[in-house]
């Protein structure tokens, strides 16, 4: 209904735009109170640097956004002004100015807006709670740079200032900016929304450029420290000049464009003004960059300047929030109505009376610019400027004003009210506009959400397409985008994918934030998504490769049932076999001159201990305990010593008969018949010494080995002293060297039997076999080590057995005939004194 009327009033505005106005005489009227305005109603100030004298800086170009502002603040005030129930009897004034973007420049109307009403002086004074400013509120500035800057002189008075536009995470602080208020989200809710969209997308690998003033540097800072928690990396960060008078501005567009091609990015951030942001797309169309996502910011999306630049469709595609606000009813019809006003006679020389009665000409800084501009001029900006803000601005002083006053429904008592008594009522309670209920919150903002807009290009003609909200969380429409890519789907930038389970980020490249996704290494594990370590497992567990979590380790020891110790127990009965045999055979030829010339029943004393020496291989099979580790080391040293001790003794006889004959008469009965028993018992008492020894310094202790075996825990018996290991076994090592040397060189004839041949081979099997088990044993750190000490008792239990018994049982059994006294007599005498005999 709205738009054929619109279009009425645009035809008759553009016939009727033939002369000047008096629109710039529509921004300053009268009233009980006044309230102050600061709008960008110009732009592309003059060269500041090159200024020399604090003289008037003067705006060259129209800004129609903010004369569509200063308008909206015009109606709200008529609007109150006609309203019966707001303040009712009561007339609010207004007085506008033009900031020109700048500081320097909205620092004149501020300063103005401080002076004493009725005069053009700021008192100097000790206490300021009576002091009556011109204004009662200010309505403004637009940009956060401008009112860091405003915002410290009327906190100093605290007069309630209103910007409809800053958003700025800095004015936030109500510390030093108690007065200061605004009916636009903090830039802080704007970086949220935005790194939400992203993390929607699934885009983590972007850049983002601010604009190099208050509003791109603080967007920018906020932006980057939240998107740092949100696994979002930056690929490049940079700033733009909003000074184009500066010969160094192009060079740095340029330069901003070639870097975020290198990045090759495919999203890209823009925190800027419509001017800004207008060079740098236009920068990037001539250099030729490629199609991105752009995302963008009210600041700059909803310009005009922005969507007419030319071939701006190549850019790619343009998603971004603006600030969620409702229209303001009658807005449209009142400005088109006003177009038509200012065109009479009549109603101009009104308001040119109305600015002689507020008696402040000595600064004329209102819009000059607006005079030649028709209803036809403003009418794309209009369709589509966000007005809210600053109509909730004015009613919120107006809400304030009503309370502070003690108005009713009927009538506004007329008090003298100061400005900083209206903080109270702006700070504790809600007000209603249009049905929509508003309040500032603690940081003396409004948060009403946002809308995600989309660029819809159709026929060349531009439409601003919702296609999404964000107040606490993000809704996408997502089939309503219709990206740039050739299926229209949305494109990917990523330097990292998300990592699956049991996978961590490692660090590729310049950029700290990318990754490479590495699978955990064993015995470690994944804690959570997106980690970029893994880790270790406790001792007593593990993982494999890619794991997500820790195992149990098994115990790893010698078991009874696998086949390797199924193997060893087969050849251990097999040897107790053979020498159960032999002990047999021995015994029953007991008398025989073979088995006395052998030793007799020390034979059997030596089989017994070779049988118990065989047996204690058990000790090494099963699960180990601190009390087998040391008992298997005892074992095998007592009962070898048994069997070496019975060696030791013959071979005492042996030297006796061979290298001493004439001594031999006296000694030998001490190494025969019922006193070499004495020998043996005394070998082994000095053996058990040795054991308790061992047992004092040091003796084998249980240990769980997690380091050797990927899966599971190794228990062995480690030495703790190999000291007391050397003595322990070094025993029977000097005894078996004693046997060695008093029979190695011992000859007989052919015609005797060399009972010393039998030793000799049986000690040397002895050493070789201890040889190669200290080797092994020393170094071996797997369950092999069991096996090794096995193995080593076997194989010299068969040695002994093989060398020296077997020999024998082949002559009882095979040769009975050599069985005789002649054959044994004597057989250990050296062959040059049978000779001489």
């Amino acid at each position: 209904i709205m738009v054929p009327d619109l279009l009425l009033c645009l035809s008759f505005g553009y016939a009727a735009a033939l002369k000047p106005t008096c629109l710039s005489a529509q921004f300053r009227r009268p009233g009980d109170y006044i309230i102050g305005g600061l709008f960008p109603f110009g732009m592309d100030t003059v060269n500041l640097t090159a200024r020399s004298e604090p003289t008037l800086v003067v705006c060259e170009r129209l800004f129609v956004d903010g004369l569509i502002w200063a308008l909206g603040m015009k109606f709200a005030i008529d609007q109150i002004n006609n309203s019966t129930s707001l303040l009712p009897g009561v007339k609010l004034g207004y007085d506008m100015y033009d900031t020109c973007f700048e500081p320097v420049v909205a620092l004149q109307p501020s300063l103005l807006f401080l002076t004493r009403n009725g005069t053009t002086g700021i008192g100097v004074l000790c206490n300021y709670s009576d002091y009556q400013p011109r204004v009662i509120a200010a309505i403004g500035p637009h940009k956060s740079d401008l009112c860091l800057a405003t915002a410290k002189l009327f906190s100093f008075l605290l007069i309630p200032q209103v910007s409809y536009g800053a958003s700025s995470e800095k004015l936030s602080n109500t510390e030093m900016y108690p007065s200061f208020y605004r009916t636009v989200p903090s830039d802080k809710n704007l970086a949220e929304a935005v790194v939400l969209l992203l993390n929607k997308f699934g885009w983590n690998w972007i850049a983002t450029v601010g604009s190099d003033d208050e509003y791109g540097r603080g967007a920018q800072e906020l932006f980057l420290s939240i998107a740092g928690s949100h696994s979002i990396c930056i690929a490049f960060e940079g700033l733009i000049p909003t000074d184009f008078a500066d010969p160094k501005a192009k060079n740095q567009l340029e330069d901003t464009i070639m870097l975020i091609n290198r990045t090759k990015v495919n999203i890209i951030v823009l925190f800027a003004f419509s001017q800004p942001a207008q060079a740098l797309l236009e920068h990037s169309i001539s250099m030729g960059l490629s199609e991105k996502v752009w995302i963008g910011t009210e600041a700059w999306m909803l310009s005009d300047t922005a969507a007419s630049i030319p071939n701006i469709q190549s850019i790619g595609t343009v998603l971004g929030f603006v600030m969620k606000a409702g229209t303001v009813p009658g807005f449209r019809k009142y400005v088109a109505d006003l177009f038509t006003s200012v065109q009479q006679d009549k109603f101009c020389q009104e308001s040119r009376e109305f600015n002689h009665l507020m008696n402040s000409d000595r600064l004329d800084t209102h819009c000059k610019q607006c005079d030649p501009i028709s209803l036809h001029d403003v009418s794309s900006v209009l369709s589509h400027s966000q007005i809210q803000p600053v109509y909730v601005a004015v009613y919120s002083v107006a809400y304030a004003l009503h309370r502070a006053l003690g108005c009713t429904h009927q009538a506004c008592p007329k008090a003298s009210i100061r400005s900083w008594q209206l903080l109270y009522f702006m700070n504790t309670l809600p007000f209603k506009v249009n049905g929509q209920s508003f309040r500032f919150d603690q940081s003396h903002g409004t948060n009403t959400g946002y809308k995600l807009i989309f660029w819809s290009w159709k026929n060349g003609t531009l439409t601003y397409l919702p296609v999404g909200d964000y107040e606490e969380s993000l809704y996408i429409n997502k089939s309503q985008i219709q990206f740039h890519t050739a299926d229209q789907k949305e494109p990917t930038s990523e330097c990292f994918r998300h990592c699956k389970p049991g996978q961590f980020r490692q660090i590729k490249g310049f950029h700290l934030c990318c990754y490479d996704c590495t699978d955990c290494p064993e015995n470690t594990f994944w804690i959570s998504k997106d980690s970029s370590t893994c880790s270790p497992c406790l001792e007593h567990q593990w993982s494999p490769v890619r794991s997500t979590q820790c195992y149990d380790r098994s115990e790893r020891y010698l078991f009874w049932n696998e086949p390797l110790t199924i193997a060893l127990l087969t050849l251990m009965s097999i040897i107790i076999s053979l020498i159960c045999l032999t002990a047999v055979l021995f015994l029953k030829n007991l008398e025989t001159p073979l088995v006395q010339a052998s030793g007799g029943k020390l034979n059997l004393f030596a089989l017994f201990t070779l049988t118990l020496l065989c047996l204690s291989c058990c000790l090494y099979i099963g699960k180990p305990s601190n009390n087998l580790c040391m008992i298997q080391q005892i074992v095998y040293a007592l009962c070898l010593n048994g069997c070496f001790s019975t060696f030791f003794i013959k071979s005492l006889e042996i030297t006796l008969v061979t290298e001493v004959p004439r001594c031999a008469p006296t000694f030998l009965h001490w190494v025969t018949q019922r006193r070499a028993w004495l020998l043996v018992a005394l070998c082994l008492l000095t053996e058990c010494v040795l054991c308790f020894c061992y047992l004092h310094l040091g003796p084998d202790y249980l240990v769980s080995d997690y380091k050797s075996l990927p899966t599971q825990v190794l228990l062995v018996c480690e030495t703790e002293s190999w000291f007391a290991f050397g003595l322990l076994h070094g025993y029977n090592g000097c005894l078996a060297s004693v046997c060695f040397l008093c029979t190695f060189m011992v000859q007989t004839s052919g015609k005797k039997y060399n009972i010393a041949r039998g030793i000799t081979f049986a000690i040397l099997i002895y050493f070789i076999i201890w040889i190669f088990f200290i080797a092994i044993f020393a170094t071996l750190k797997t369950v092999l080590r069991s096996v090794t000490q096995i193995g080593t008792i076997l194989t010299t239990s068969l040695g002994i057995l093989g060398t020296y018994y077997i020999p024998k049982c082949y002559i009882i059994l095979l040769k009975p005939d050599l069985n005789t006294v002649d054959y044994f007599q004597n057989s250990i005498k050296e062959e040059p004194e049978e000779d001489s005999q």
